[in-house]
């Protein structure tokens, strides 16, 4: 693992998160360094008004309670599209010289929206796309749309929610992995994402620059958050198979327990595990997920990676927690199957690789959601 830069810049730098739930805001405020030219800025929704009234309130396990007063507040994706230098610029204005840096922490929901569309309008050549969603596969409908922007894609393994508009409630963990996104590993068919622009075929050429400049920014960004920020587990990746089999190895936690959570009636993670059967599936997902990545990836996950044994014991020690794919369903919201579920099933069977366990999960939990959709819809299927 290479070592994070911390240089400070000597013009002010632009950086806009997209999205600001718990993960959005956290990494965010450990991010905002006015007095060393690092200016972090957030589009909000339903949270905005009370944003802009009181800044972000966090209350955290590991930096006490603060107030984060971002510089500027934007309603949505529109509104913090740059305008040409001859607008009247203000402190909340978005930045005429445009965006340096845009991290897209929203959920990846690409059967729903195009969210690489939606930030299109944010993008210019100086832009880099910072990516800290879950699931695989996430980073491929921003390279179709922007063959040429260096794209870093982020995994982060943080216990934080909001409890109420504006207040943010981090517990414990804020490992955050960052790695540069050349052209993955996925064909142009193994997303599920509502994007319909021409997959680009870059030079090797290209591709080597695109990574160079993702790494560049990678280790800008790793060295901002830990020597200011104080996040001390922000790690760099410069292979890119590093930080994807990140990735995958997130899965062995995502998709064996966030969808069992919903199919087995609203048991949370810990308490899965109390059930001999329940116990034996989230295993069967796990080793499926780990046999499967090292077929996709070339290699077996490196030992660093937490075993099955070791995540088993660590969830059966967090009594209570309850995924956010629960807690999306009983709100009635879309969960994110596709990056977690679909996506690795798909690029999987790509390589000649099938998943049965979790095509099983994709399966039950899609028709699931659909059904309930167009129940209250009043449709038929």
């Amino acid at each position: 693992m290479a070592q994070a830069s911390s240089d400070y810049p000597t013009e002010p730098v632009h950086i806009l998160f997209v999205g600001a739930g718990a993960v959005g805001c956290f990494y965010a405020s450990r991010l905002h360094h006015p007095d060393k030219n690092i200016y972090v800025s957030l589009t909000a929704r339903s949270n905005y008004a009370a944003i802009v009234a009181s800044g972000v309130s966090l209350q955290t396990h590991s930096f006490g309670s603060y107030t984060f007063a971002p510089h500027a507040v934007f309603p949505s994706v529109a509104a913090a599209v740059p305008k040409s230098s001859s607008s009247s610029e203000t402190s909340t204005s978005p930045p005429a010289e445009g965006w340096d840096y845009i991290i897209v922490t929203t959920k990846a929901l690409p059967d729903r929206t195009d969210d690489a569309a939606l930030i299109a309008p944010l993008v210019s050549d100086k832009s880099c796309i910072v990516l800290i969603q879950n699931g695989v596969g996430v980073e491929e409908p921003y390279r179709r749309r922007f063959p040429r922007c260096p794209i870093v894609s982020g995994v982060t393994v943080v216990s934080a929610e909001q409890t109420s508009p504006g207040v943010i409630r981090q517990n414990r963990w804020t490992r955050l992995s960052l790695g540069p996104y050349g052209d993955g590993l996925s064909s142009p068919s193994s997303s599920s994402s509502s994007s319909s622009v021409p997959a680009p075929h870059p030079s090797e050429e290209e591709k080597l620059l695109l990574l160079r400049r993702g790494r560049a920014c990678m280790h800008q960004l790793a060295g901002w958050w830990g020597a200011l920020g104080g996040i001390r587990d922000a790690e760099v990746h410069d292979e890119e198979l590093e930080l994807q089999a990140i990735r995958w190895h997130k899965l062995c936690i995502n998709a064996a327990f966030n969808p069992t959570a919903v199919l087995s009636g609203g048991r949370g993670n810990a308490e899965q595990l109390t059930d001999g059967e329940l116990r034996a599936h989230v295993r069967g997902v796990m080793e499926e997920i780990r046999g499967a990545a090292a077929r996709v990836l070339g290699r077996p996950f490196p030992d660093a990676l937490a075993s099955p044994d070791r995540i088993i014991r660590s969830t059966e020690r967090n009594a209570g927690a309850r995924p956010s794919m629960l807690l999306d369903w009983e709100a009635g919201r879309p969960m994110e199957i596709e990056v977690i579920l679909g996506n690795p099933v798909r690029i999987a069977r790509e390589k000649g690789v099938q998943m049965p366990r979790l095509q099983s999960l994709y399966a039950l939990l899609r028709s699931a959601q659909r059904v309930r959709e167009e129940r209250r819809k009043g449709g038929k299927l």
